[in-house]
């Protein structure tokens, strides 16, 4: 392994913890009545160590790349929709778009290597603004057909990864909100699900973009085909590379860069998560600093999230990408920091405990 993977250390820090519990034992509720917000409040004071948690600049950034397994038919949009939706993307016309504009989260879409070049440079000769060009070079754009050899070499993967470390390095704030776009890749999350967990392909393998029975048994028949076809790749950059994709990669890397530098991690669906399920096997301590935004609607999500042991916080039968999900669950993460920081306790209220409890 040539690139450098940031060491992520333990944050569990039992005093700190101690001091959360007790301040949220102690707000005029009864113990434990705000649920997984209370925890999910913890978990966000043990990343940004401290018992008054702030969340600064979040960050939604959205990864894009194309795959050459699309030339299978196992998609039921043409590829062209990755480069379409970038565009739309920037010209605020996205669900994501709406729902970062709505919530106050600065959207970067990067280029990691979608089958398209897009202008970067405005005609009064500024850069354009939300968009980050992050390619790898002999995968411009997009990788190989993973049914027919490697999606990219382990060269490639590593850059891809380096430059999603680098890209979080350069951003502000203390939160990193992982949104994806790229025509064909629930099918690289499927194999890597599978390969990774052992998971029989059939169980990993979902509708994707909208496909109906026979076409999404056509998709395991390939699936299984590349699974084979790779089966010497069994170690997660081995299998990253082997499957792909370019975007996966790139926010592999920039999940290690967030985790070692205790960002608050929020992920959206399948595809998000499944480079954490590939950051979690170089450096399992990343999931102390991921919040699971939601329980996609897509098949191998379920499976991922017990193969992690991670809960998510919504279940709205999601499955768009884009960041999304993330999106929607941003304010839960607000709520929880909110209490803690701002809600009375017994003593500054003047309330006494006793009576709260005996009229819930």
């Amino acid at each position: 392994m040539s690139i450098a993977i940031p060491t992520i250390v333990d944050l569990y820090d039992q005093a700190l913890h101690s001091e959360l519990q007790n301040a949220l034992d102690n707000k005029t509720k009864p113990k434990g009545s705000l649920g997984r917000i209370e925890a999910l409040a913890v978990q966000i004071g043990q990343i940004l160590g401290t018992d008054k948690p702030m969340l600064a600049n979040p960050q939604m950034v959205v990864f894009a790349a194309d795959h050459g397994l699309t030339a299978q038919g196992i998609s039921a949009f043409p590829a062209d929709v990755s480069g379409q939706m970038v565009e739309n993307f920037l010209a605020g016309g996205a669900a994501i778009s709406v729902l970062a504009r709505q919530h106050g989260l600065a959207l970067t879409v990067v280029d990691c290597g979608v089958n398209r070049d897009f202008m970067t440079v405005l005609p009064d000769g500024t850069e354009r603004p939300g968009l980050v060009v992050r390619k790898v070079v002999g995968v411009e754009h997009g990788t190989a057909d993973s049914s027919q050899c490697a999606a990219m070499t382990l060269f490639q993967c590593e850059q891809a990864m380096r430059n999603g470390m680098e890209l979080v390095s350069g951003l502000p704030g203390n939160v990193v909100l992982l949104g994806e776009m790229g025509i064909g890749n629930t099918s690289a999350a499927s194999l890597l699900l599978a390969r990774l967990t052992n998971l029989d392909i059939e169980l990993s393998t979902g509708a994707g973009t909208g496909l109906d029975a026979k076409e999404q048994a056509h998709k395991c028949e390939v699936l299984r085909k590349v699974l084979a076809l790779h089966a010497q790749a069994t170690q997660p950059l081995d299998a990253l590379a082997s499957f792909g994709g370019l975007e996966i990669a790139t926010m592999t890397g920039a999940v290690l860069q967030a985790a070692a530098q205790r960002r608050v991690i929020l992920v959206d669906g399948f595809i998000a998560s499944v480079a954490v399920l590939v950051a979690h096997a170089l450096q399992p301590l990343v999931l102390q600093r991921c919040v699971f935004a939601h329980r996609s609607d897509e098949r191998g999500h379920e499976f991922m999230l017990q193969h992690l042991g991670v809960q998510a916080l919504l279940d709205l039968g999601l499955r768009l990408g884009e960041g999304s999900g993330a999106a929607l669950a941003w304010p839960l993460l607000q709520s929880a920091c909110a209490i803690l920081c701002e809600m009375a306790s017994f003593a500054s209220a003047g309330v006494s405990e006793k009576s709260i409890s005996s009229v819930v």
